[in-house]
């Protein structure tokens, strides 16, 4: 609730003050700004948009504060500057600038559509607004950010304080509005650069400062923003597109001397102290072949704001410290919370986290540390290593040997195999794998089989024809007679290369040519013929039940019709006592004698 300017209202005065609409406190307010005339009607004005409980008499109040300010910032009301009396009154003007921002900032969670659009729409042209008028008051003219405007919207969207209209007792205890993220997410953060970068660096600010303990939906709002992002860029000549339109002016050169780069930017007052510093831990040398792709050509933490929005490496030096403070949090939040968001974390790491940052191998350790999740946060963290594996030329030795212990007898009967096939099989296509380790991986398959759906068995024989096809030194494996009756594969040893499964034989396989669901059995006759065709499609096989198979089965059309008696049996389960066989009296039932066991 704002602070009145007025004095203590009499009744009289009060009665007035309830009694004067919206439209007549912006008359009024509009005519003092245009002749320098008394503001005290903006606290009566700030008062009825607090104490409207009807959403339209709230939106009236709202766009008509937004105006006013909107006049105050364009005739320059709040430069610095002026005697004594311009400061208190410039002063008294901020806090009710505050004051309304926190209005706004409330009205992000209100259970009105309308008013949580409006709100936000208003926050970023204010937002606008104060940067120019910002960049016009500097000295030199240099674009400016108003980085303490922004910090309250960023405030609003992760910590999400109730709304001033709901009754809520606790301060912060709801996730971001689904339309004020997409809204957000869609015409700010994933085209304005200038927001992109503010929003990454104030997020961090928010991750160091509060506690997820405290905060319980801070993790799951940031990751919900960040998930969204698709649009980073990748070369500097995608560095153009600007909210606030002043910061679209190409940034001085980079001066050397430590003295030019500190006085070129104001909007670096504004920052954290302890803001400063995180920028050389990220920043690589600029005598690189490829430092031209990076746009201004400096180490990223000697630059200023402006420069910085034009350095692709400071984009990825914001978005990779955003990043390497949020993943260690997970750990921090009760284990189902924790299982969800990393797997929603990991379901992105290998497309839309790691090329976009510094050294992907920084999150090494945290990816690490979610393998032994096991399951599907577990196969999604491989996915990840992998991923670092190829293209960053990291050095994994326990790579497969993780991989073969997610070979389990579970794992064919998840919900999530699919994924688990369509991974594998990444894993193992390259043909420079040892032969042992790919047989140990054949053989646990064909051994799990045995007791897996018919679905999963589906799964199992492409994929294994695949590797045969790729490998042709598992083609022993097919018909392997040792001329012992015990099988050579030791299905306890946990390291792939010690199984002997190249050794053994993939009798399990073959033992599905009398699967009784005609599908498999089908399936499993393509090891007794030649092997000529090319490779199996994994895609056509992973999207398998039950119900898919019994639906193939109802819609498969009979070629020849079943055998069927001509004449019907009034006995037909007839007694195995034939004393009984001519009292065909219904006392017994036989279908239920044969489940009574003893």
């Amino acid at each position: 609730m704002p602070v009145r300017s007025l004095p203590p209202p009499t009744k009289r005065r009060k009665t007035t003050v309830e009694s004067t609409s919206v439209k007549s406190l912006e008359a009024q307010l509009t005519s003092a700004v245009a002749e320098n005339g008394s503001l005290n009607p903006l606290a009566d004005l700030l008062m009825l948009a607090y104490a409207s409980s009807d959403a339209r008499e709230m939106s009236r109040a709202v766009y008509s504060v937004y105006r006013i300010f909107v006049l105050i910032i364009s005739r320059g009301m709040l430069v610095h500057g002026g005697d004594d009396v311009a400061k208190l009154v410039r002063k008294w003007i901020w806090e009710k600038l505050d004051s309304y921002v926190e209005l706004l900032v409330g009205l992000l969670q209100d259970e009105e559509p309308a008013l949580r659009e409006s709100s936000l729409e208003i926050l970023f042209s204010l937002l606008k607004h104060l940067s120019t008028s910002l960049t016009k008051s500097s000295s030199p003219t240099q674009p400016q950010f108003h980085l303490a405007h922004f910090k309250h919207i960023v405030r609003g969207l992760l910590l999400c304080p109730p709304s001033p209209r709901s009754n809520v007792s606790s301060k912060h205890n709801s996730k971001t509005m689904l339309d004020v993220r997409e809204n957000f997410v869609e015409v700010w953060f994933s085209v304005y650069d200038d927001i992109r970068w503010c929003f990454l660096r104030e997020a961090t600010t928010v991750l160091l400062k509060y506690s997820s303990t405290e905060y319980p939906h801070l993790l799951d709002n940031l990751l919900s923003i960040m998930e969204k992002l698709s649009t980073f860029p990748t070369d500097p000549s995608e560095l153009n597109s600007w909210w606030v339109e002043e910061l679209g002016a190409k940034p001085q050169k980079h001066k050397s001397s430590q003295g030019d780069a500190e006085g070129d930017d104001v909007a670096e007052s504004v920052d954290e102290n302890h803001e400063d510093d995180w920028r050389k831990f990220f920043d690589e040398d600029s005598n690189t072949k490829d430092a031209k792709k990076y746009g201004v050509k400096a180490r990223t933490y000697t630059l200023t704001f402006h420069q910085s929005l034009y350095s692709l490496q400071a984009h990825r030096a914001v978005f990779t410290q955003t990043w390497l403070n949020f993943l260690p949090q997970l750990s921090s939040i009760s284990t189902s919370s924790k299982r969800a968001l990393t797997t929603r974390a990991l379901n992105i790491m290998h497309r839309g986290v790691l090329p976009n940052l510094t050294r992907p191998v920084l999150v090494m350790d945290w990816i690490s540390a979610c393998v032994d999740l096991g399951e599907t946060v577990g196969l999604l963290a491989l996915n990840a290593l992998f991923t670092l594996m190829q293209e960053y030329n990291l050095d994994y030795p326990s790579f497969f040997t993780r991989l073969y212990a997610f070979l389990h007898r579970d794992v064919l009967h998840l919900k999530h195999r699919a994924r688990f096939f369509r991974l594998t099989e990444l894993f193992l296509s390259s043909t420079h794998l040892p032969a042992t380790l790919l047989a140990s991986f054949v053989k646990r398959l064909s051994r799990l089989s045995l007791n897996a759906p018919p679905a999963a068995i589906i799964m199992v024989i492409p994929f294994t024809y695949n590797i045969l096809k790729r490998h042709p030194a598992l083609m022993v494996m097919i018909h392997n007679n040792s001329g012992t009756d015990a099988d050579p594969f030791i299905a306890s040893e946990p390291n792939p290369n010690s199984t002997h499964a190249l050794d053994s034989s993939l009798w399990e396989l073959h033992s599905h040519v009398h699967h009784y669901d005609s599908a498999v059995s089908t399936m499993a006759r393509i090891f007794s013929e030649a092997f000529t065709k090319p490779g199996y499609s994994m895609e056509d096989f992973l999207d398998h039940t039950y119900g898919t198979l019994i639906e193939t089965e109802v819609r498969r059309k009979i070629k020849k019709e079943p055998a069927l008696a001509m004449e019907l049996r009034k006995d037909l389960f007839p007694m195995a006592d034939t004393e009984n066989t001519d009292d065909c009296s219904t006392d017994r039932d036989a279908v239920n004698e044969l489940w009574v066991f003893g």
